[in-house]
């Protein structure tokens, strides 16, 4: 897999990657990652055409995702945690 290109953007890290007949973007943002991978095609087949694929929309569903991937993760956590609390319970003696 080689990268063969950055796409620039504000808030996230996007990198259009290519291996074999297939091609990769990656956004990247703080602790989240999402990869979008596509077969190439007659139309779909270098930089530039992911660069177009790429576009305003998709970038804004992405950062729409990592919204929704850090409350998924912050309500895990806090699951998790309260659970610890009732673990350090101690018993109650008579």
């Amino acid at each position: 897999m080689r990268i063969i290109g950055d796409i620039p953007h504000p808030s996230m890290k996007i990198t259009v990657f290519k291996m074999d007949n297939k091609l990769s973007v990656k956004f990247e943002t703080g602790l989240y990652e999402q990869t979008f991978k596509f077969r190439e095609s007659n139309e779909l087949s270098d930089f530039p055409s992911m660069q177009r694929l790429v576009d305003e929309q998709f970038m804004q569903e992405v950062m729409e995702d990592f919204a929704k991937l850090h409350q998924v993760k912050n309500a895990a956590l806090g699951r998790f945690l309260s659970q610890g609390d009732e673990q350090e319970e101690f018993e109650e003696i008579i």
